[in-house]
C-alpha cells in the first residue's frame, strides 16, 4: 500500500546510543547508527536522516573537552554517509584540526569499537589528565594575538571565527601591505574564507561554524567599504546591471556581499535585493531595471530547491539572462543535474565569491 508522501518529506531519526559506558554490548553503538544512516540513504532515496548527536558521549558527561571531541569526529564520519541534520550544541563544535591528535584517534577508536574496552579505559584516563581544563581555558591574550605574522591572523581569525581583533589587523593590513581595499578582499581575506570553504566541502568543518567564519568576514568587509567607496571614481558608465539577492527561506548573505562590492569597485551597476527574497521579487526587479545579470545565492539545503524554482519560472517567463548560481550549499554537480534542465539558456556556477 503507498501512502503517497513525497520521499522528501520523511524523516528518519535512527537512535542515537551512547558508546564509552564499558559494557560490551554498548561499544557497537557508534558504529551501527552510521551504519543505519548509509543504509537509509542507499534503500531509500529523497528520504533525510536526523539524529539526536550528544547522546553519544553521555558516558562522559561533565567533560566538555572529551564530549565536544567525540561529537566533532562522530559527526565527520555521520555526515560522510549522509546525515542530514543532528541534534547538538553546535556553537561548541571543535574544528577537527584542532582536536588534539591523541584524542582524535581514541574518539576514532571509540567510535569504531577497536578494541572497545581498552579505549574506554584510554579515553578515561584522558578525560582525568585534561579534568577541569575546559573551565580553565582563557583566550589568548592580545599580546600572544598579535605576535603572529598578519597573514596568520587574518587566517586564525576568520577560520576560526574570532572577530575580537578584525578590525585592527584589517586596518593594520591597510596600512602597511600596499594593497588597496579592494585588494585586501579579494586577496588575504577571500584566500582565508577559501580554506572554510575546504574544510567544509570535505567535512571537517560544519554549518555553524561556516556562520561564525562568515560573521568575522562580514566585519572585515564592513570596515573596509568606506574605503572602496571613498576611492571610487566618480561618472564613470556603468558596464552592465546585476540583481542580486538570497533567495527565499535564507538570511545568508556574506558571499553574496563580497561579489557585490567587488561588481561594484569594476563599475558594474548592483542591486542588492538583500536576504529572504521571493523569486517574484528577483525577476519582477530584474525586469524592471533591465538587468543584465540575476545572482542568487544560499547557505542551507532548502535553498537548492529555491533556486531550481527560480530557474523553472525564468524558462516559464521566457527570460535569457544568464542566472549566477552560488553559496556555500551550492555545486557544480547540483547545477548541472538541477538547474540545466530548468534553465538550459544560460547558467553560471560560482563556486565563491572571487
Amino acid at each position: 500500500e503507498e501512502a503517497g508522501y513525497n520521499p522528501c518529506d520523511i524523516i528518519f531519526d535512527p537512535n542515537v546510543l551512547t558508546i564509552g559506558t564499558g559494557l560490551s554490548e554498548h561499544a557497537m553503538y557508534g558504529m551501527d547508527f552510521i551504519r543505519a544512516v548509509e543504509w537509509i540513504k542507499t534503500n531509500l532515496p529523497g528520504a533525510l536522516v536526523s539524529g539526536g548527536v550528544s547522546n553519544v558521549s553521555f558516558a562522559f558527561r561533565g567533560n566538555k573537552i572529551i564530549r565536544e571531541a567525540i561529537h566533532s569526529v562522530f559527526l565527520y564520519y555521520a555526515t560522510k554517509v549522509g546525515l542530514d541534520m543532528g541534534i547538538v550544541h553546535a556553537g561548541n563544535l571543535p574544528l577537527l584540526k584542532d582536536i588534539d591528535p591523541v584524542l582524535r584517534e581514541l574518539c576514532d577508536d571509540l567510535i569504531w569499537a577497536r578494541n572497545a574496552e581498552e579505549t574506554t579505559e584510554k579515553v578515561l584516563a584522558y578525560a582525568e589528565k585534561v579534568k577541569g581544563k575546559a573551565a580553565k581555558k582563557v583566550e589568548s591574550t592580545e599580546d600572544d594575538w598579535f605576535r603572529k605574522p598578519l597573514d596568520q591572523r587574518l587566517q586564525d581569525a576568520i577560520v576560526d571565527g574570532i572577530d575580537k581583533y578584525i578590525v585592527k589587523d584589517v586596518e593594520e593590513c591597510r596600512v602597511t601591505s600596499g594593497l588597496t581595499p579592494l585588494g585586501i578582499i579579494e586577496g588575504p581575506l577571500l584566500a582565508a574564507m577559501g580554506v572554510v570553504g575546504n574544510l567544509f566541502g570535505s567535512g571537517k568543518m560544519f554549518l555553524p561554524q561556516v556562520i561564525k567564519s562568515a560573521r568575522v568576514m562580514k566585519k572585515a568587509v564592513g570596515y573596509l567599504n568606506p574605503f572602496i567607496e571613498a576611492s571610487k571614481v566618480q561618472g564613470q558608465k556603468d558596464k552592465g546591471t546585476i540583481v542580486l539577492a538570497t533567495v527565499k527561506g535564507d538570511v545568508h548573505d556574506i558571499g553574496k556581499n563580497i561579489v557585490g562590492v567587488v561588481l561594484g569597485c569594476n563599475n558594474y551597476k548592483v542591486i542588492d535585493l538583500g536576504v529572504m527574497c521571493p523569486l517574484e521579487k528577483i525577476l519582477g526587479t530584474a525586469v524592471k531595471e533591465n538587468a543584465d545579470i540575476i545572482g542568487v545565492s544560499g547557505l542551507i539545503t532548502p535553498s537548492l530547491r529555491e533556486m531550481v524554482n527560480i530557474a523553472q519560472e525564468m524558462t516559464k517567463r521566457g527570460m535569457t539572462i544568464p542566472l549566477l548560481i552560488g553559496g556555500a550549499t551550492t555545486s557544480r554537480k547540483h547545477t548541472a543535474v538541477k538547474i540545466w534542465p530548468a534553465y538550459p539558456d544560460l547558467w553560471i556556477y560560482v563556486p565563491d565569491a572571487s
